[in-house]
């Protein structure tokens, strides 16, 4: 079998998942499967838009169930323990500034799984963080964009 790609994540993202995974099979997925018990009591399926409603439903949780199993399994929680303090790596947030004055940015780097831009968390697969991994504070980075090149300057790490 193929190498499994692995989920690179925080150890508060895993079990974030997990708190995910636990809610998808005992609180949703018997609601569901409520919705779908009652809609079928109304009668003839083919015209019934509520079991329809209720199936489609059922069908993008079951596919969020395996996807979170997935990744579940093939999670590799991060451990910074051997790194250098001032190494960007999954897990640590970034501040750095693009050159030559623009202000301050910072984001949390993380695996796939617990991305969210909105909330400072960028995964490490991005073109920022990737490029970025394995610099340390005080490093100019030249990180590839549609528009060319953004040079960076990494300012701390934490």
């Amino acid at each position: 079998m193929a190498d499994e790609k692995m989920y690179p994540m925080t150890a508060v993202g895993k079990k974030k998942l997990e708190d995910e995974l636990e809610d998808l099979k005992i609180n949703q997925r018997p609601q569901i499967i409520e919705r779908i018990k009652i809609a079928r009591s109304y009668g003839d399926l083919s015209e019934n838009s509520e079991y329809e409603s209720a199936k489609n439903e059922q069908s993008m949780l079951e596919s969020r169930i395996t996807t979170v199993e997935h990744m579940l399994q093939f999670a590799e929680v991060v451990d910074n323990e051997d790194t250098d303090e001032d190494e960007v790596t999954v897990g640590k947030e970034v501040t750095f500034k693009e050159l030559p004055d623009e202000e301050p940015e910072s984001f949390q780097i993380v695996g796939a799984a617990e991305a969210d831009p909105m909330n400072q968390k960028i995964s490490n697969d991005s073109p920022i963080a990737s490029n970025l991994l394995g610099h340390h504070v005080g490093d100019e980075v030249e990180i590839p964009i549609p528009a060319g090149v953004m040079k960076v300057k990494i300012i701390s790490v934490n």
